[in-house]
C-alpha cells in the first residue's frame, strides 16, 4: 500500500453512508478507493468534491470502526471486480464476492466497474425485432435485439413476473444461441433473486448467467454501485468474451432512489421536483454503457417502479429517453384480471414502423389499437345506456374490441408452479394472423370469454 504522505487524508465527518475526507496535498480522483490506515478492510469511494480540499466518499463497508480524525490512504484505483467466464453460473455481490455458497471465484481477469462508453464508430445501428413469445408485447411494443425495453408500473402489477418470463422465453428456450445473461437486482427483495436463481438452475440455464444482487436491505451506496458492477460485467462479456448479452435489471427506479438518498445526506441542493440535480446524468451513466457494438449485441430489459402510479414522476421520466420500447402496466387492467396487465394504448416501441416491423405488422398493430380505442369509448356509453342500446355497427365494434383485449391475455411459464396451468409461447406470425382474423370479423360468432388465456385462436376452433 502506498504510504506516501501525498496520498494520506483525514476523515472530518461521517453521516450515514457518506464520509467527508480532507486531502491537503494531492487531490484524489473521482471513484478512487480509500482505505482506513488502521484497518485496510474498511473502504470508501471518492464520490464528489464537497468544498476546497474535502470530498464526499461513499462507504463500502461498515462504519462502526470509523472515527473523526482517522487517517485514510488513497489506493489510486477504482473498485475492481473479478471478470471472466468463471462468473457464469454464479451469484455475486457488488464487489464480486460470491453469495451462492459455491466457494471462491477463481477468475483470472479483473475489471473496473466504471468505463467510458464505446465510440460512435463502434456502435451498431441495425434494428431487428427479438421475438418474446408474449402476444401483447410482440404486437404493440416489440423488443429490439440490441435495444432497451422498459416495464413500467406501480407496485404489484406484474413487472418482475414479466421480466422473468422474457428471460425464460428468450434465454432459457434459446440456450443454443450462445447468449450470456446478466441479471442485476438493484434494491429489490432478496427473495426474488433467490427465486430467479432456482428457476435458472431448474431450467439448466444457470451456466450461461451471472446474477449481481444489491437487495433493498443494503446501504444506499451499495445499491447505487450494483448497477455499475452489472454494467461492467455486460461490457466484459460483450467486448472480451465476444458474446451477445441479455441484460436484466430490476429495478431502475431503486437505482435513482439510492442516488437521491445519498444526495440528501450530502446536502446537495435538490431540483424543483425534490430529486437530486444529477438524476439525468446518473441514468445516462448506466444506460449509455449498455449499447450494442458492430460485433456483439446487448439487449436490455429493465423494470421501472412508478411511485404512487404517477408516470410523470421525474425518476420515471428520466428513463424514457433511453428506451426503445416502453411497456406500461395499468392497475385498472390488473383489477379486471386481464393478465399481463399491460395498457396497449400507452405502450409503444420505435420498432413499430413499416421499415423495421414490416408493413403487415405495422398496419395490424395500428388497426388493433384503433379498435381498442373505439371499444373504450363505447364501453363508457354502454355503461350508461346498456349494450342493447348501441347501434348494430357499434355493438359489433364493441364486441370485437372485447375479444381482441381478451385475446391479449396469456399464461406464463414462470407461473406454472403457482397456477397449475401450462405456459404458452405464441409466435409473432401467429399473433398477427389471429389478430387480423378478429379485426375482419371471422370470429364474431364466438363468445368473448372464449378468448381469455388462450395461445392461438385455433384452440377455440378445434374445441
Amino acid at each position: 500500500m502506498n504510504m506516501d504522505e501525498q496520498n494520506v487524508g483525514k476523515i472530518i465527518s461521517i453521516q450515514g453512508q457518506v464520509a467527508e475526507v480532507k486531502f491537503i496535498n494531492k487531490a484524489p480522483a473521482v471513484h478512487d478507493v480509500l482505505v482506513l490506515a488502521s484497518d485496510p478492510s474498511v473502504r470508501m469511494e471518492v464520490y464528489l468534491s464537497s468544498k476546497a480540499q474535502t470530498y464526499f466518499c461513499l462507504m463500502l463497508s461498515g462504519t462502526q470502526s470509523i472515527t473523526r480524525g482517522a487517517k485514510v490512504i488513497n489506493t489510486e484505483q477504482p473498485i475492481m471486480i473479478p471478470a471472466g467466464r468463471e462468473l457464469l453460473g454464479r451469484v455475486i455481490d457488488t464487489f464480486g464476492n460470491p453469495l451462492d455458497g459455491k466457494g471462491p471465484i477463481a477468475a483470472k481477469d479483473v475489471f473496473p466497474i466504471y468505463r467510458q462508453m464505446s465510440t460512435y464508430n463502434e456502435i451498431s445501428t441495425t434494428q431487428q425485432i427479438l421475438e418474446t413469445g408474449i402476444k401483447i408485447i410482440d404486437l404493440f411494443c416489440p423488443f429490439l435485439k440490441g435495444g432497451k425495453i422498459g416495464l413500467l408500473g406501480g407496485a404489484g402489477v406484474g413487472k418482475t413476473v414479466m421480466l422473468t418470463e422474457i428471460l425464460h422465453n428468450i434465454f432459457v428456450l434459446r440456450k443454443h444461441e450462445d447468449t450470456i445473461s446478466v441479471f442485476a437486482g438493484v434494491g429489490e427483495r432478496i427473495r426474488e433473486g433467490h427465486e430467479l436463481f432456482e428457476t435458472l438452475e431448474e431450467k439448466h440455464a444457470l451456466s450461461l448467467a451471472t446474477l449481481v444482487l444489491g437487495p433493498m436491505g443494503s446501504p444506499s451506496s451499495i445499491r447505487l454501485l450494483t448497477g455499475f458492477t452489472a454494467a461492467s460485467l455486460v461490457e466484459y462479456y460483450r467486448d472480451v468474451a465476444k458474446s451477445n448479452v441479455l441484460f436484466f435489471i430490476d429495478n431502475v427506479f431503486r437505482f435513482a432512489q439510492a442516488g437521491n438518498e445519498l444526495s440528501v445526506v450530502m446536502h446537495t441542493i435538490p431540483s424543483e421536483d425534490g430529486y437530486q440535480p444529477t438524476l439525468a446524468s446518473e441514468m445516462a451513466s448506466i444506460h449509455e454503457r449498455l449499447i450494442s457494438t458492430t460485433s456483439n449485441s446487448v439487449s436490455t430489459v429493465e423494470t421501472v417502479y412508478i411511485p404512487n402510479d404517477d408516470i410523470l414522476d421525474p425518476a420515471v421520466q428520466s428513463v424514457f429517453s433511453h428506451l426503445d420500447s416502453v411497456v406500461v402496466y395499468s392497475r385498472d387492467v390488473y383489477q379486471q384480471n386481464l393478465l399481463p396487465a399491460i395498457d396497449p394504448l400507452t405502450s409503444y416501441s420505435s420498432a413499430v414502423s413499416p421499415q423495421t416491423a414490416g408493413e403487415l405488422h405495422y398496419q395490424t398493430a395500428r388497426d388493433a389499437q384503433a379498435l381498442l380505442k373505439k371499444g373504450i369509448a363505447l364501453e363508457r356509453v354502454a355503461s350508461l345506456v346498456g349494450v342493447a342500446e348501441l347501434s348494430p355497427e357499434d355493438r359489433t365494434v364493441y364486441q370485437r374490441a372485447k375479444k381482441l383485449r381478451n385475446f391479449m391475455t396469456q399464461n406464463f411459464f414462470v407461473l406454472e408452479a403457482q397456477s397449475g396451468v401450462p405456459g404458452q409461447y405464441v409466435t409473432l406470425k401467429t399473433t398477427i394472423n389471429d389478430v387480423n382474423q378478429i379485426l375482419v370479423g371471422r370470429y364474431d360468432h364466438i363468445p368473448e370469454e372464449k378468448f381469455l388465456y388462450i395461445g392461438s385462436v385455433e384452440e377455440i376452433v378445434q374445441e
